[in-house]
């Protein structure tokens, strides 16, 4: 299936019932007075989050969703059935815009996360509302208002903890291989990373995390040059940054230069993306032996003037990722001890009445309609 990251779709809510006019007639009782009911509710429509779900593909064959509109109103008081909600199952990791006014309205960050996108119509009233000491017998009703469209985009930012950066064939979809269960494709040619790759990478007992891989960036990608720039804000919700480095690139070029590319095109892309803490990790050490090694790295890390943590490995042979894996785990433990200290105040957005949290996507129980 194609990895598709951004959609737009049509949303209709129902419009709510007209009320009714209508006159009680019965034996004995000549003036029984107006009995017209109400009409329904229009459903609403949500869009809910759903861990099934990896892609926008859906979205791109259909593109309008209409939720169930109000019945009309009847005698004997009658209130017509309200038209039931749309629910929607997106990815987790969906933003939601208004496309007419370029507007956020909502994150989906967890499954069964539902928000209202569009609010259905109000019921029109029956005569019988219209009752009164001066008006015995009404022959007014109102429609039921209109149910609420829009125009939505979809864009999805896959939720992981590590982001994988580097040049086409640096050993990425290797690394990520050898740590987790996800079976990337792999050959000796770039640009075999096509879409995002997520695996999930487990260090012990309830102790796990999440990477993500995404297309080679080369030089000229914040200006739309490679795959890479498509899929670098699937980067934006990470933690950590490994900026995976080819100590021996297969055409003979200069690592530190593909290294400084990296960081400029990630820069240039998001200022914010790239102050995000960083891990540089030379790759493919099984290629030379103890000296040349050295050497090589000394030479990297002194010419790129780095003054972070620094990991050398052989993502096809698995020699020290085991020991990054388990220093990742470690760092993720103390960001998070460090942000629940910070925690002053319950998570914005929670207590929206346009947000809700589910385990299914049940309709709220309605009154039974008589």
């Amino acid at each position: 299936m194609r990895f598709v990251d951004e959609a737009t779709i049509y949303v209709i809510a129902g419009d709510g019932g007209t009320g009714a006019v209508s006159f009680r007639r019965e034996k004995y009782i000549p003036y029984g007075g107006p009995d017209g009911g109400d009409g329904g509710d229009g459903g609403s429509v949500y869009l809910v989050g759903d861990h099934d779900i990896n892609t926008l593909a859906d979205f791109r064959h259909v593109r309008t969703y209409t939720a169930d509109s109000g019945i009309r109103g009847g005698g004997a008081q009658m209130t017509g059935k309200g038209g039931d909600d749309l629910y929607i199952p997106v990815p987790i990791g969906t933003l939601i815009y208004d496309d007419d006014i370029n507007e956020l309205i909502g994150d989906i960050t967890k499954g069964g996360q539902k928000i209202k996108v569009s609010q259905g119509g109000f019921h029109g009233l029956g005569n019988l509302r219209y009752k009164s000491s001066v008006n015995q017998a009404p022959r007014k009703c109102t429609p039921g208002s209109p149910g609420e469209r829009r125009n939505l985009r979809l864009e999805l930012k896959v939720l992981a903890d590590i982001g994988l950066l580097g040049m086409p064939n640096a050993g990425k979809s290797t690394f990520i291989r050898s740590v987790s269960a996800a079976r990337p494709k792999v050959a000796n040619y770039p640009f075999t990373t096509l879409f995002p790759n997520l695996g999930v990478v487990r260090v012990g007992m309830n102790q796990s995390f999440v990477i993500a891989d995404i297309p080679g960036i080369i030089e000229g990608a914040s200006e739309g040059a490679g795959l890479g720039i498509q899929f670098l804000k699937h980067l934006s919700r990470t933690k950590l940054l490994l900026h995976i480095v080819d100590m021996q690139p297969y055409d003979g070029s200069d690592p530190v230069e593909e290294a400084i590319t990296i960081v400029n095109e990630l820069g240039n892309f998001s200022p914010e993306l790239a102050d995000k803490p960083r891990w540089l990790v030379l790759n493919k050490s099984d290629l030379m032996d103890d000296e040349e090694l050295k050497c090589k790295q000394d030479d990297i890390i002194q010419r790129l003037n780095w003054d972070g943590p620094v990991y050398t490995i052989s993502a096809i042979s698995k020699k020290g990722t085991e020991t990054l894996a388990f220093d990742i785990m470690q760092q993720l433990e103390l960001d998070r001890e460090l942000e629940q200290e910070q925690q002053v105040s319950p998570e914005q957005g929670e207590t929206e009445e346009n947000i809700e949290t589910s385990n299914d996507y049940s309709p709220i129980d309605k009154p039974k309609k008589r």
